[in-house]
């Protein structure tokens, strides 16, 4: 009796693991999907990349106060962005964000480096909220000098590309 009553509550505790293994078709399915929204993702960033370093900002030496003349650049960045979205939203992709990073060179303290470039991100993502972006769907990140495009950046024209800000979805 003993033997039986232990082989019904084994047999109990199989159950639920057999039950919500996903049938081979659900898989392949998911994966399939999966693969999708990396294609999606991976699309969606290289415009997005294409767009930010096409339509950079500049700002005044050691602040986040944008210098004159951006407001075009700033309107082609929010046209990539609601573009971006359309092609998300088509996918079925959701839950993502839209990462604004800011970056700088590597003179100076590196602390007030990354400071400055989260403050200069913020800009941009605000600049973006006011021409439309719905604000819960992008965020300000700063880098400070952490990822140089070009090393080392030695001179002014190195320094100039490194002092920048990129644009991303994230999933």
């Amino acid at each position: 009796m003993k033997l039986k009553a232990l082989c019904v509550a084994l047999s109990l505790l199989a159950i639920p693991t057999v039950a919500s293994a996903q049938n081979p078709l659900d898989q392949l399915k998911k994966s399939a999907g999966d693969a999708g929204k990396a294609a999606i993702e991976k699309r969606v960033n290289a415009k997005l990349t294409e767009e930010a370093r096409k339509n950079q900002c500049s700002f005044k030496s050691g602040t986040d106060q944008l210098e004159p003349g951006c407001d075009k650049k700033l309107k082609n960045l929010t046209n990539a962005l609601v573009e971006a979205k359309k092609q998300l939203d088509a996918g079925g992709v959701q839950n993502y964000k839209f990462e604004v990073s800011g970056h700088t060179d590597s003179s100076g303290d590196a602390a007030k480096n990354k400071e400055l470039s989260e403050k200069r991100a913020a800009v941009i993502v605000k600049e973006l909220v006011s021409r439309g972006v719905p604000a819960g769907e992008i965020i300000a990140v700063g880098r400070g000098s952490e990822q140089p495009l070009v090393k080392p950046d030695n001179t002014a024209a190195k320094k100039a590309k490194n002092r920048r800000y990129e644009i991303q979805v994230r999933l």
